[in-house]
């Protein structure tokens, strides 16, 4: 009888050693998400950030491209990076922002930030600024902007650090360098960008799709074919910059198709932008897998060498 209970006793032990052990490791991946350590550091350490700017500063030849909720405040790209031009787009308008003639709107709320993203290229293809970076609208946040990879999470702090002479030499930059999620090996087969969702996005455009399977690259002369790749992999989540030539790499009417793409799906709001979160450096011009060393982008992106 005793040894049953020994027994007994000891498995016990051993399961809640077992939960500890994937307690532990989860809140590790988590507490590396959210980069913890580093948002702790930086904020004990807050008041030694930048100041804002008071004179009065002309944008540059850059522009923030934004989607927003009617709701969400962003007042603070102008009084916080008035060096930038903006494009902010309200995704679900209310009746007076409809009536106002200089507002910016999607014509749908769908695909999350995408449909606002491919609107301002659409709209704006032939006058871009050389620099065209993409952001949300939340400006910081340990919760709500955890994937802003800046200190205390701050895009304000992001902008001011860009390299844009790196933007430029290399066209497209992820604005988030933590591979964490994205870019583990874990993370680079999604269930997301299927087969038959790649050949939507890409039927039709300068670079045809092509399936794994497919036995040549290209079946027509001259015709720039685009395979799936086996793995597609980035760091998360829709935040980047562009240089205005890696932009018009594609012509305009790829960026038509594939905002007609997001409104045409049967996939919905989240869906439809989830699989854009992972086709953006594809469609700028990267590889399946674009996932440069972190220490490496941290030093190209932002200058912390």
């Amino acid at each position: 009888m005793k040894g049953g209970f020994r027994i007994a006793g000891f498995c016990v032990l051993c399961l809640v050693l077992f939960s500890l052990y994937l307690l532990e490791a989860h809140l590790q991946d988590i507490c590396d998400q959210y980069g913890a350590g580093s948002y702790v550091i930086n904020w004990l350490d807050r008041n030694g950030t930048a100041p804002s700017p008071h004179s009065e500063i002309i944008p540059g030849d850059k522009v923030i491209v934004m989607a927003k909720m009617e709701e969400e405040p962003t007042e603070w790209v102008e009084d916080e990076l008035p060096d930038w031009q903006r494009a902010i787009y309200t995704v679900n308008p209310s009746p007076e922002t409809r009536l106002n003639d200089s507002a910016l709107m999607t014509p749908l709320n769908k695909g999350h930030e995408s449909m606002a993203y491919f609107t301002y290229i659409i709209d704006n293809y032939d006058n871009l600024p050389s620099t065209v970076v993409f952001l949300h609208a939340h400006r910081a946040g340990f919760l709500m902007a955890w994937h802003v990879d800046a200190p205390l999470h701050d895009n304000v702090i992001a902008m001011r650090n860009l390299k844009l002479d790196f933007v430029q030499q290399n066209g497209y930059v992820n604005l988030r360098c933590n591979w964490n999620p994205g870019c583990k090996s874990a993370h680079r087969f999604n269930s997301h960008v299927t087969d038959e969702i790649w050949a939507e996005v890409f039927d039709g455009t300068s670079t045809p799709p092509l399936n794994i399977s497919s036995p040549t690259d290209q079946e027509v002369p001259g015709q720039n074919y685009l395979r799936k790749p086996a793995e597609i992999g980035a760091a998360c989540c829709a935040q980047f910059a562009v240089s205005r030539d890696q932009i018009r790499n594609r012509p305009l009417e790829d960026y038509v198709k594939f905002r007609q793409w997001v409104i045409d799906t049967e996939l919905g709001d989240a869906s439809s932008g989830r699989v854009m979160e992972f086709l953006w450096h594809i469609i700028f011009g990267m590889k399946g897998i674009y996932c440069p060393d972190e220490q490496v982008c941290y030093c190209q992106v932002y200058g912390q060498c």
